[in-house]
């Protein structure tokens, strides 16, 4: 089984092997990802040109791609070489120009010599109301046996590979494909009336209308799921290889959490309640807890977390909380302390600062038990951290963090559950794409006492004025961010144009107040100047976008944002996120480039009405695409090849509990739609999963 099947073999060749295709070739199509032959067949059309047949060109719009039938009359040069070629032509009743530049003679000679027929086909204009085709598309003889196409399929292309190229090749593929079973259910083929895994490849890539090519077409929405199936297939056998790992079963107590209760100065919330339940539950099972807990900005997920690294404790074992940096790592430590000592847990916290002895000494507490549980970055994945019983991991920012580190965590204990946290609200058919092998639960609302943050649209061309506010503010007492615009072209523009913001300010409002930090600092630079800011020293942070998911100043309470209109709307909602945390009125000014275009000021206008990050990210989600709104360079989003955002909105749920409920009655992939399954895996190269189930 770890091989793949025969059939498939020649899809996953050499392309040295396909005719026209070279070294140079083979180098220019790795910029539209195609590697190999199968990616040709997965590189879908983006649009169909419809090249509708005329008898005449009489009476047809302007800019109509059309294909017609001709006598060529007489060429006529131009007077430079630069100048337009004109070969007059007739059709079945009226006569035109077609139009060439920079051409040579004895070329279009030899393509279209007087007094011959000729059918051809390209985009109909107007030059002072005579009807002209500058640059034919295609030119063929009446006896050409390779006919002009009706629907033309138009693929993504660039430099050195051509749309002839590109129907070509896939031409050849097409007639080979292999026979291979049925992976999806039939039910829902049925329901959906979606065409075989082949007739939906060749209704794609050989269009029989002009919107084959649309979202709706059920050929396009098959191969999206079929995708998207096997994405989420692979999720869950990952999932279930963790399930599967025995866990322990941890049986809590419940007299350290009735300590903590009585000790906190607010009670849960329903959502954080319900959050809590799944986390013991999970805690309870014999399987390995393998859990999302998805939350908005200020929902109260760290608390949530450490009531079931409490429930660790209790029933006997160890507990850890990992964060993306270490000034997250030492808010949850300087949070959770007071809770742990009033509750007798011996709470520590481990970062790349240790060193030495203390280091040594906090390693030993570790392994010997005394330490019930660690807070650190991931340090605490380095393979001298040894545990005495490590039970629950609390990762905190899961983009930052795979299946595969998942994995990985789940070594440092026999049988470790896990927990990841997530400040990124994101809807649910994107979550299933980054955590379909995960159970989820969702934090939505707010603890009750927050006040809502006031938030204005602001023309940065009233900069002065915001500047004149903010030193009022401050000298009143308050701490402010401020963000300076995002400058995609460069890391160094991006730094100049924040050094420069920073100067500014510093001159307005006095030195020892301003700071900057940005992300060419090292961390422990970085870690000073924020220490400045939470001790309230430093009034004014003026930073990239570095400004930590998660930091904690409950003493800031405004934020301003430079050209706004650059950002994605969930990360001004994370980064709005920062100020509110106090019990003074906040502020969030969006500072933007005028002119703004209608989409953008919706989009703004967005972060004006609500607060709820779910909503602005689906709002989000519908305006822009999921890359930008998880940010996919950082995030864990796979990248789809058949599937753009609304297929994956339509499909992925469904996708979801296919793979599921498939796995649920043929976990190993035995019967004849396993089996097809497994060939559906290894066309969408997620043969480690098919490793796996083989292990498994």
């Amino acid at each position: 089984m770890g091989t793949r099947p025969l059939e498939l073999l020649h899809l996953f060749g050499d392309l040295n092997n396909i005719s026209g295709i070279g070294p140079k070739t083979i180098n220019n199509l790795k910029n539209i990802s195609i590697e190999k032959p199968r990616d040709f067949l997965f590189t879908l059309p983006f649009s169909v040109l419809d090249r509708v047949p005329v008898k005449s060109v009489r009476g047809i719009k302007s800019s109509q791609i059309v294909t017609v039938e001709v006598l060529v009359k007489s060429h006529k040069i131009g007077r430079t070489r630069t100048s337009a070629y004109r070969i007059n032509v007739l059709d079945a009743e009226v006569s035109f120009q077609l139009v060439f530049f920079n051409a040579r003679k004895q070329y279009l000679e030899t393509l279209l010599p007087v007094g011959e027929r000729r059918i051809i086909s390209g985009k109909l204009e107007f030059y002072d109301d005579v009807p002209q085709i500058v640059h034919p598309h295609h030119v063929r003889t009446i006896t050409d046996n390779e006919t002009i196409v009706r629907f033309e399929p138009v693929y993504p292309l660039t430099s050195g590979v051509s749309q002839k190229l590109m129907f070509g090749t896939v031409d050849v593929l097409l007639k080979n494909l292999p026979e291979l079973g049925e992976w999806i259910d039939p039910n829902l083929l049925k329901e959906r009336n979606w065409p075989s895994w082949r007739d939906s490849l060749y209704a794609a890539h050989r269009p029989k209308s002009a919107n084959s090519a649309s979202i709706t077409d059920p050929a396009r929405l098959r191969l999206s799921f079929d995708e998207l199936f096997s994405h989420q297939l692979s999720l869950s056998i990952a999932r279930n290889k963790i399930k599967k790992s025995r866990g322990i079963m941890n049986i809590p107590t419940g007299i350290l959490s009735k300590k903590v209760l009585s000790y906190l100065s607010f009670s849960f919330t329903k959502d954080q309640k319900l959050s809590i339940t799944d986390i013991l539950e999970d805690l309870k099972k014999p399987e390995r807890m393998n859990r999302l807990l998805q939350g908005d900005v200020g929902s109260g997920k760290t608390i949530v977390a450490f009531m079931g690294l409490v429930a660790a404790v209790e029933a006997g074992g160890q507990g850890a909380i990992m964060a993306p940096t270490e000034i997250l790592a030492r808010q949850h430590f300087e949070t959770l302390l007071p809770l742990a000592e009033n509750i007798d847990i011996n709470l520590n916290l481990l970062t790349g600062r240790d060193k030495g002895t203390a280091r040594n000494n906090k390693l030993n507490d570790l392994k010997e038990g005394k330490t019930d549980i660690i807070i650190g970055t991931h340090a605490l994945f380095q393979s001298d951290v040894v545990f005495k019983d490590l039970r629950l991991a609390v990762v905190d920012e899961q983009h930052r963090f795979g299946v595969r580190q998942r994995l990985e965590l789940g070594k440092k204990g026999s049988a470790v559950d896990l927990l990841v946290m997530t400040a990124t609200p994101i809807p649910r058919s994107l979550a299933l794409a980054q955590y379909g092998d995960m159970d989820i639960s969702i934090i939505r609302e707010k603890p009750p006492g927050r006040k809502p943050i006031k938030t204005a649209l602001i023309s940065s061309s009233r900069i002065d004025e915001v500047v004149d506010k903010l030193k009022q503010s401050i000298a009143d007492g308050a701490q402010a961010y401020w963000v300076c615009p995002l400058i995609e072209e460069s890391e160094v523009l991006h730094y100049t144009a924040a050094e420069r913001r920073f100067a500014q300010l510093r001159a307005k409002l006095g030195e020892g107040i301003v700071e900057l930090v940005h992300g060419k600092m090292s961390s422990e630079i970085k870690d000073k100047i924020m220490d400045r800011f939470v001790s309230g020293k430093t009034k004014l942070l003026v930073a990239t976008t570095v400004i930590e998911v998660g930091v904690n100043v409950p003493t800031a309470n405004i934020m301003v944002v430079e050209n706004a209109e650059k950002f994605g709307l969930a990360q001004l909602h994370q980064l709005r996120g920062r100020v509110g945390r106090g019990i003074n009125q906040s502020t969030c000014l969006l500072l933007y480039k005028e002119p703004l275009n209608i989409a953008s000021k919706k989009r703004l206008s967005i972060l004006r009405e609500t607060e709820d990050g779910f909503k602005i990210a689906e709002v989000d989600l519908s305006l822009r695409g999921s890359g930008d709104v998880i940010g996919t360079a950082q995030s864990g989003l796979p990248r789809f090849r058949m599937s753009n955002v609304e297929m994956i909105e339509m499909l992925m749920e469904t996708a979801h509990q296919q793979a599921r409920y498939l796995l649920a009655k043929d976990p190993k992939l035995e019967t004849p739609q396993g089996r097809a399954t497994r060939n559906l895996l290894w066309l969408m190269e997620q043969d480690k999963s098919i490793r796996l189930i083989s292990v498994g």
